[in-house]
């Protein structure tokens, strides 16, 4: 599966930071990683950091499937609100939820000064703005289920965001106190170097093929002809767990983004806010670390590389059409235009955790507009299944729920 298109902002930004070898030899190890992105290097952080000798093995050079056509925008906020997942499946469940997505968020920036990252986290305010007025009246409920649940969260009209943001034609939004952004391409890059300088081996253009399943251990057998004996698999791979997974379980989408020549008069505020909307599809932005305005939406249902990369005009047209609403004076000169998958599941929360026909072998996948603080949820709770222990969280994200 094609996971974005051929322009993504992030890969052209760093060029080919790191290659690692194909397998060229039988292997034996605790836990094999299979997926080389984002979640693929934060569960071998944690599976290196509990002292499991550790294989990570990826079909491409890593990084290089959706992880180079993400926005990087570290949200606490999950696809459904708070104050509708609460409906869906209680409220314990919903707050621990939001709650455990904002705690990611502050995980990130340890892991990112520990290893000392240069991959630009950068903590951020978040803003989300009602765009019709009818939207006002859900928009104010969402926001008295976050405050009623702890969140730093501050009522805005639209007065306020106009003159705090300068954006017009808003019917008033939440403004949260947590949020981030990253370079999330450099910083999985800057993962797997630190790993595997602690043990980790790493092998790009290697494909599994076919995995044998036995007693307390499983056989995976790949397209260079070797094979890997390994006590658990953990498959970080995303949407392409279509392809491995027979059951209906998400709805892929295809999302697109623009970024800006570098621009000295951006938005105001735009350097520490994240910023998006009620629209369906929604309308989302963010600054980069080095001058652009990284501005996102368009989203509709993925029906192959080919269609969704042909509507990369068309949407880039949508989305700057769906900026001059809120910045009508505004002149945006864009520079990369690129399109990438996400994934949409019925509550809005990943699927982390055993699968009935998958022996031995645990999945990781973030899916959602929060899909990276979702696989930082992950490394807690894989660390807790290596250990045969429940974490809160595995009802309400096991498959099956």
């Amino acid at each position: 599966m094609d996971l974005k298109s051929n322009e993504p902002f992030w890969l052209l930004k760093n060029g080919l930071i790191t290659t690692y070898p194909s397998l060229k030899s039988d292997e034996k190890c605790d836990v094999v990683i299979i997926g080389g992105g984002i979640t693929g290097s934060l569960i071998a952080h944690q599976m290196v950091k509990d002292g499991y000798e550790t294989i990570l093995i990826d079909k491409r050079e890593l990084c290089n499937g959706s992880t180079s056509a993400t926005t990087s925008m570290l949200q606490y906020e999950i696809d459904i609100p708070l104050y509708e997942l609460k409906e869906k499946i209680g409220e314990k469940g919903a707050v621990e939820s939001y709650k455990a997505c904002s705690e990611s968020i502050d995980t990130i920036e340890k892991l990112a000064a520990k290893i000392r990252s240069n991959a630009g986290f950068k903590r951020k305010k978040s803003l989300y703005f009602a765009a019709k007025k009818k939207d006002t009246e859900w928009l104010k409920k969402e926001y008295e289920a976050r405050k009623e649940a702890g969140f730093d969260v501050k009522w805005l009209n639209s007065d306020q965001i106009l003159k705090a943001f300068e954006f017009e034609n808003t019917y008033g939004g939440i403004l949260s106190k947590q949020g981030a952004s990253i370079d999330a391409f450099q910083f999985a890059h800057e993962l797997f170097k630190h790993n595997v300088k602690k043990g980790l081996k790493v092998f790009d253009k290697t494909e599994m093929v076919e995995v044998e399943y036995h007693k307390g251990f499983n056989i995976i057998k790949v397209d260079t002809g070797f094979q890997i004996r390994t006590k658990k698999i953990i498959y970080c791979i995303g949407y392409e767990s279509k392809n491995l997974l027979k059951e209906n379980f998400v709805d892929l989408k295809s999302t697109y983004a623009v970024v800006s020549e570098v621009d000295k008069n951006k938005f105001k505020n735009s350097t520490s806010t994240l910023v998006w909307n009620t629209d369906d599809p929604y309308l989302y932005m963010r600054s980069t670390d080095d001058g652009r305005m990284l501005i996102g939406g368009g989203d509709e249902d993925f029906y192959g590389a080919e269609k969704r990369d042909a509507l990369l005009e068309t949407k880039e047209k949508e989305i700057l059409k769906n900026l001059k609403k809120i910045k009508p004076d505004y002149h945006f000169y864009p520079d990369f235009v690129w399109a990438g998958t996400f994934g949409e599941t019925k509550d809005g929360l990943p699927y982390i955790g055993e699968h009935k026909n998958f022996r031995n072998s645990y999945f990781v996948l973030g899916f959602g507009g929060n899909g990276i603080t979702f696989s930082v949820v992950g490394m807690e709770m894989v660390s807790a299944f290596m250990k045969n222990k429940k974490h809160p969280l595995s009802g309400y994200f096991k498959f099956g729920r």
